[in-house]
């Protein structure tokens, strides 16, 4: 029996099972059997087809951050991304008028964010469809996903999420707090700091079992569901920040799009690609949701350059700053100095480990 069969196999037993207290450990080990199967069929897929690099659209990041632009096919993406840069995406009143991925940049605040059209997906996108796979590939690379809705649909934003999920992409979560630790004997001990709610200890065992870890230590600090444990286990899961875009809404009444605003189970930037509405807005929140501080530079015994400050991520040290002016500058630093909210007084001397803080001034002095 090969891989397809296996997975329709236990997809069928799955769902002729009802769902109950009695059934659930058995539900769970059916889930990490499934997610298993899948696992080896995409990798199977990847060879036959030549590698990686040949299933998704081969796109270089760059710039202080990457942010991707999905929805279904014309919801004005396109648009969004002429209004937030310099790109001229096509644009058209039709489905599919994107279909590889366009990038643009948009500057804001001193940050330079790649943003990516790519092309519209469309249900069953994570199984294959249309240009589903090769659409959602790209988003695992990237630092922030951008759900584009059409105000007239904005019931899809839960499609979207369960193609991303079935691609390995975990919207707006963050990884589970797991730690399992191979061992060369002794099987599987389960150590929790929390009480479980979801999962049992011996489903825990039976789980780690199916991916071939007979000894191990496996200690868990949240009260965790089987599918964050099966993500552990795969290893292959991106968790991503997303921001939710409501566009044209220059078609319906401004009291329609406050009456979405206190429906909708979810926050919403609302804006109108073709009419320019609220594109600032939608910047502001782009940056704000990718974390940024800004850095300003000051050369030793020269003056600070305010114009185009260093963006780096909330929590960078100065190393991280190091980096991204030269991978060598590390080795050469004396030290560094600090002026500004993480310094406990101007021209404070830091090492490389040393945390900044939004509007920090830093000079690098060399040996």
């Amino acid at each position: 029996m090969g891989i397809p069969e296996k997975i329709k196999r236990i997809e069928d037993e799955m769902s002729r099972t009802q769902i109950n207290k009695a059934t659930e450990h058995h539900i769970g080990l059916l889930k990490a059997k499934l997610a298993k199967l899948r696992r080896e069929q995409d990798e199977a897929r990847t060879r036959r087809t030549g590698g990686a690099s040949s299933i998704g659209y081969d796109v270089k990041k760059s710039m202080d951050a990457t942010a991707v632009l999905i929805g279904l096919p014309n919801v004005g993406k396109s648009t969004i991304l002429n209004r937030l840069t310099n790109s001229k995406s096509k644009v058209g009143g039709y489905q599919f008028t994107t279909l590889t991925v366009v990038p643009g940049v948009m500057e804001h605040r001193g940050a330079r964010i790649q943003i990516l059209d790519l092309p519209g997906i469309i249900e069953g996108a994570a199984s294959g469809k249309g240009l589903g796979k090769r659409v959602l590939s790209v988003a695992r690379s990237a630092d922030l996903v951008l759900f584009v809705l059409d105000v007239s649909q904005p019931e899809v934003l839960p499609l979207l999420r369960k193609e991303m999920r079935g691609i390995g992409i975990r919207p707006d979560e963050i990884p589970p707090n797991i730690v399992i630790e191979k061992t060369g004997a002794g099987g599987v001990s389960v150590n929790t700091q929390v009480e479980l709610t979801k999962v049992t200890p011996e489903l825990v065992r039976d789980v780690v079992h199916v991916y071939g870890i007979h000894s191990a230590r496996v200690l868990i600090r949240e009260d965790i569901t089987d599918e964050q444990l099966i993500d552990v286990l795969l290893g292959n899961r991106v968790y991503a920040r997303t921001l939710t875009i409501l566009n044209k809404i220059d078609l319906v009444r401004p009291s329609q799009v406050k009456d979405l605003k206190s429906k909708l189970p979810y926050d919403f930037v609302p804006v109108s690609g073709d009419a320019n509405v609220n594109i600032q807005e939608l910047k502001e929140q782009i940056y704000r949701k990718l974390d940024f501080i800004r850095i300003y530079m000051r050369p030793k015994d020269g003056e600070t350059d305010y114009v185009e400050p260093m963006i780096v991520k909330k929590g960078a040290s100065v190393l991280d700053v190091c980096d991204k002016v030269h991978r060598g500058l590390k080795d050469d630093l004396r030290y560094a100095q600090v002026w500004g909210k993480s310094a406990k007084f101007g021209g404070q001397k830091v090492g490389l480990t040393h945390r900044l803080q939004d509007e920090d001034v830093l000079t690098f002095v060399a040996k």
